[in-house]
């Protein structure tokens, strides 16, 4: 993965500064840029969520623990890929932090390989997710601008109704359905009846 193509960035909490050297060193010989942050908190007031990548994060650490940080990040709705490191943590800190949704949980000394691979997967992850992120709000966008007739037009076609039965239901006219159908077809920029018909899955919130 070419890190320059998906602008990401390996962001690594450690209260120890030989661990973030190290490990510093090993995810640049990769061509990940680091970032990297000795508490919780300076990670917190640093962070851009706009910025694609994954976090490698200590365990325990003092004022706030990686656990801690986890939590905070769910309260925030910040949903980066992290990767927990541990010298000395039990399985009852490795279960919380893959119940509240980490990617992996290393405990040290750890192969510098596996570790590499498990942040390139953490990255891979955080850039398709972002990327249908992007997609969804372009349909949503497209979506709203559609008439409200339209979106009730593609309601109906997007479930299978044919145009004769979309048109009886609305109590207009097969003509008025063909018409109103074209339109949304080129405003919502879909090639075919199957390309709506997966448009429609990211909004079926509104349809």
């Amino acid at each position: 993965m070419n890190n320059n193509e998906h602008d990401v960035v390996v962001y690594l909490v450690d209260d120890e500064f030989a661990v973030r050297d190290s490990l510093s060193l090993l995810i640049e010989s990769a061509w990940f840029p680091v970032k990297s942050f000795e508490s919780a908190e300076s990670f917190l007031d640093h962070y851009d969520p706009a910025q694609a990548g994954c976090l490698l994060l200590d365990v325990r650490m003092p004022s706030m623990s990686g656990l801690e940080l986890q939590d905070e990040l769910l309260r925030r709705n910040i949903s980066i890929p992290i990767i927990f490191i541990s010298g000395h943590a039990g399985i009852p800190d490795s279960a919380k932090a893959f119940r509240t949704g980490a990617v992996d949980f290393l405990e040290k000394p750890f192969d510098n390989k596996i570790l590499m691979e498990r942040i390139k997967e953490a990255i891979k992850k955080d850039v398709d997710i972002r990327k249908e992120l992007t997609q969804q709000r372009e349909i949503v966008t497209r979506l709203d601008n559609l008439t409200t007739r339209e979106q009730e037009v593609m309601s109906l076609i997007v479930r299978g109704l044919s145009n004769k039965d979309a048109a009886r239901k609305m109590d207009i006219s097969p003509r008025t359905v063909e018409v109103h159908r074209a339109r949304i077809m080129e405003k919502m920029q879909a090639a075919s009846l199957a390309d709506l018909m997966i448009m429609a899955k990211h909004c079926k919130n509104i349809l």
